[in-house]
């Protein structure tokens, strides 16, 4: 049983490593990569753990489950978030809104009208940010321009365009079957279709320049 022990958390920390090696030379100073601890976590996700500082956390157990050329798309893709700063952010926002919405009522028992305004415009601003910030339409935009600099980094770290297509669609595809949450499948498969789409172009556009099967 130690044995064991011993050998998941040697094959844990040499996973760690590779995929600190994929992240590129003028991000190794400041994101880190580790495996999370809490309970049923999401397979990945960012975190601001400081200022200039972000962590990537893992799910090994449900990672190890993906194959090698999928790991690789869906951590070059959180990387990719990184890179268009469209991580979450440290939330201000329901705090901001839970001292407008008290400031509020306090005003109206207090009856001054001036920080009234104050606290309904605290409010204002914080809930806008919130719906931001939760948009869906927004959030599949964002993971979608994800995938296209997750496919530019695969090629830059020696994948071929094709494969690199490939590796994701297959890495979604996976994900999506493996989801039971409708909001989430839905993203993925709006993901694919965009996946799909990009691949198509890509493709036509390579036979033009060079007359070549994609």
């Amino acid at each position: 049983m130690t044995s064991y022990v011993t050998s998941s958390a040697r094959s844990e920390m040499s996973e760690l490593r590779r995929l600190k090696s994929l992240l590129p030379p003028e991000m190794q100073s400041w994101v880190t990569v580790e495996g999370t601890t809490e309970i049923n976590p999401p397979l990945i996700r960012c975190e601001e753990i400081g200022k200039d500082q972000v962590e990537i956390q893992i799910d090994l157990v449900r990672w190890d489950q993906l194959a090698l050329d999928q790991r690789n798309l869906v951590f070059w893709h959180e990387v990719a978030r990184i890179q268009n700063d469209t991580i979450p952010k440290d939330g201000w926002e329901m705090a901001a809104l839970a001292i407008g919405l008290g400031g509020a009522v306090g005003e109206l028992w207090v009856q001054d009208g001036l920080l009234l305004l104050l606290a309904l415009a605290l409010c204002g601003v914080s809930g806008w940010r919130l719906y931001q910030k939760n948009n869906g339409e927004r959030t599949i935009k964002e993971a979608i321009d994800a995938d296209e600099k997750a496919i530019a980094l695969a090629v830059r770290f020696g994948y071929t365009l094709p494969n690199a297509y490939k590796s994701l669609g297959s890495a979604l595809k996976t994900l999506l079957d493996q989801s039971n949450n409708k909001r989430q499948r839905s993203r993925y498969e709006a993901r694919l279709q965009a996946l799909k789409r990009s691949a198509n172009k890509a493709k036509a556009k390579a036979k033009a320049e060079r007359g070549e099967e994609f």
